[in-house]
């Protein structure tokens, strides 16, 4: 039974992890769509935008993880059947429990990683995104001024830099500006860095010089300075985004309720974040069991097992779609929490009672075989 355990488990972690890259890949996809605007607008380089669309991707395999694990469960166990393996297993006494036990293995292994991921994980990539997008979008210093490229951030507004340093300063400066239709100044410098205030970013230079020519009659002036800023004259700088629902510690979620600091749709909102930490994980158990019950407890039809895969997947939607519900009625009304873990429980208990029946009934008739009167065999 241990070799057959690890044959079936090799099968569905296979199938799963092409399933699961497979949809991923599309979605990565998807929504790198929404990005490749920044490439052309903003300068972002390749390196930046992978970095951007890939840490996306924890929030999204909390999704798709389930559903990937009850495709591949569901494939394994049906082609076992169409190949009459299972048919064989079940003849030489081996119970549809027993049988279930490696996808529940799998099953188990990916809760523990989705409660992983959901509660250290996406946190993480959630305030790192945070923080690189507010950087594109703010910090023209790394993202639009490029070594060895003339940059244009406006009209009549261009600048040169030759080097950018490791503590975020940049090195031989020059910078042309004709944005006062009287003078035409050019100013360089050693190096300098830029900061953000509130009407938009600066920057600082050091150890320079300014030349200014009057267009209007052509005189020309310089002055050397230690220390000079200019205005980029940019959109104002936006503020960081206060961190979402997602960003919150586990901690802080359950116990959103006694946080009087919140408005009371906040608190149930997190509280209810909270709850969902521990029900979306339980979803690959449940996906699991849902998966392999039907068709290890079904007979063999030469026909195929059309009807009870589709009452599998109709239960699959239906347990996702009352998640869904529950979870935004729950939001708003606390009573409908109660809905949140009835859709876990309830069909795993389902399952396992399907499962262990057949066996104990089995186990039941041999012992009345054994010992005809119902007494104990002796």
């Amino acid at each position: 039974m241990k070799k057959l355990g690890i044959y079936i488990i090799k099968q569905i972690t296979v199938g799963f992890l092409l399933v699961c890259f497979s949809l991923m890949s599309i979605i990565w996809l998807s929504q790198s769509l929404r990005f490749l605007d920044l490439i052309a607008s903003e300068g972002v380089s390749v390196g930046v935008f992978v970095q951007m669309t890939t840490l996306l991707m924890p929030r999204i395999f909390t999704i798709l993880a389930p559903i990937s694990l009850f495709a591949s469960i569901l494939f394994v166990y049906n082609r076992m059947l169409s190949d009459q393996e299972l048919v064989v297993m079940k003849s030489a006494g081996i119970s549809p429990w027993q049988l279930a036990k490696p996808a529940m293995l799998i099953s188990l292994f990916l809760v523990t990683l989705n409660i992983y991921v959901m509660n250290i994980g996406i946190p993480k990539a959630e305030d790192a995104f945070n923080d690189l997008e507010w950087k594109i979008e703010n910090n023209i210093s790394h993202l639009m001024l490029r070594e060895g490229e003339f940059t244009s951030l406006q009209p009549e507004l261009t600048v040169f830099i030759a080097s950018h340093d490791a503590d975020g300063t940049v090195g031989g400066i020059l910078i042309n500006d004709e944005r006062n239709p009287s003078v035409k100044s050019t100013i360089s410098a050693e190096k300098g860095f830029v900061i953000q205030t509130e009407k938009g970013p600066r920057i600082i230079l050091i150890n320079g010089s300014r030349q200014e020519i009057n267009k209007k009659n052509n005189n020309f002036s310089a002055v050397s300075f230690e220390k000079y800023s200019v205005d980029f004259g940019l959109r104002e700088t936006k503020a960081r985004r206060k961190n979402s629902v997602r960003v919150r510690a586990f901690g802080e979620l359950i116990t959103a309720l006694n946080n009087h600091s919140l408005p009371q749709t906040e608190r149930y909102k997190w509280f209810i974040e909270g709850n969902k930490r521990i029900t979306t994980p339980l979803l690959a158990l449940v996906y699991a069991l849902v998966a392999c019950t039907g068709l290890l407890i079904s007979n063999f039809n030469r026909r195929g097992q059309t009807k009870t895969i589709a009452v599998s997947l109709a239960g699959v939607i239906l347990i996702q779609a009352v998640d869904l519900i529950s979870g935004n009625l729950a939001a708003k009304n606390l009573s409908w929490l109660a809905l949140m873990y009835a859709n876990i429980i309830f069909p795993v208990i389902t399952c396992l009672v399907l499962l262990i029946e057949p066996a104990f009934l089995q186990h039941r008739r041999l012992a009345q075989k054994s010992d005809p009167s119902g007494g104990a065999y002796v």
